[in-house]
């Protein structure tokens, strides 16, 4: 589904299925160098199952045009238009990484659209290593290898992943080079990077928020270890923490977990 958001042609999956205002909207938001495709699961199950699904790319990134964000708060003013571009009143709205952060300020901002906070892999503040910013910039194809193996916890996929055959390190440097490569004006790594490590409103965004809160992490997270939610977790009042089997790729890793553990938060 192509949008018109902020003057830009904007990308979303929508699970293979018809967008219909009318039913209930779960946006995903990926981290970064990702794409919608790291949702295909999750969001083909929700897309057959009663939710119209809007798995965006990121601004700059892959399918979609203009700037790529260059601050968390600029990305949620971004997810916010995206739901008036797509004429929806209100939305649960469910973040990956860096995009739990856009989907954390997206809520603070307009806590009267979004009906559920899922936020997947977080952490606040989202610190990023001077050494992973530097490479991001100055070195981005040793980096993404370095990333990879600090985001992984596992060496073969799980049944209900890619499949048989699949290399959770190998199709994920893939997919990192190639959104990498989508945007030859704009370095959207180090961008991204940056962005996670400047941003300073977590703690005033979460107090702001209004809606059911879900944090659902990876137990053997390098990139953003449990221990780092503490902050926001002690903040959301009355929210729900699933902890899974898997590092801070968990949506490949924990496929199955990471979906039973939105479809109970959604009630879908």
């Amino acid at each position: 589904m192509e949008l018109v958001v902020n003057g830009h042609r904007t990308w979303c999956y929508t699970g293979g299925k018809t967008f219909d205002a009318a039913k209930p909207t779960v946006v995903f938001v990926h981290g970064v160098l990702h794409d919608h495709s790291v949702w295909i699961l999750q969001s083909r199950w929700f897309a057959n199952h009663g939710w119209n699904v809007l798995a965006v790319d990121l601004p700059g990134h892959c399918k979609s045009e203009g700037p790529p964000p260059a601050s968390v708060e600029q990305a949620a003013d971004f997810v916010i238009a995206l739901l008036d571009a797509a004429g929806i009143e209100k939305a649960a709205l469910v973040g990956h990484s860096f995009g739990s952060l856009i989907a954390l300020e997206a809520t603070a901002r307009a806590p009267q659209r979004v009906t559920h906070l899922a936020l997947v892999g977080t952490a606040y503040p989202m610190v990023v290593s001077p050494a992973l910013l530097d490479g991001a910039l100055n070195d981005p194809q040793r980096t993404i290898t370095l990333v990879n193996n600090l985001s992984h916890s596992l060496l073969a996929p799980p049944p209900s992943s890619l499949g048989p055959g699949t290399w959770l390190y190998g199709s994920s440097r893939a997919l990192m080079r190639r959104v990498l490569a989508s945007n030859r004006e704009a370095n959207v790594f180090h961008i991204g990077f940056k962005a996670c490590n400047d941003y300073a409103n977590g703690e005033a965004a979460i107090a702001a928020v209004q809606c059911p809160v879900l944090f659902l992490l990876g137990a053997a997270d390098q990139m953003t270890p449990p221990r780092a939610t503490k902050t926001l977790t002690g903040k959301a009042t009355g929210a729900k923490v699933v902890t899974v089997n898997a590092g801070h790729a968990l949506l490949s890793e924990a496929p199955d977990e990471t979906l039973f553990a939105l479809k109970d938060f959604l009630g879908a």
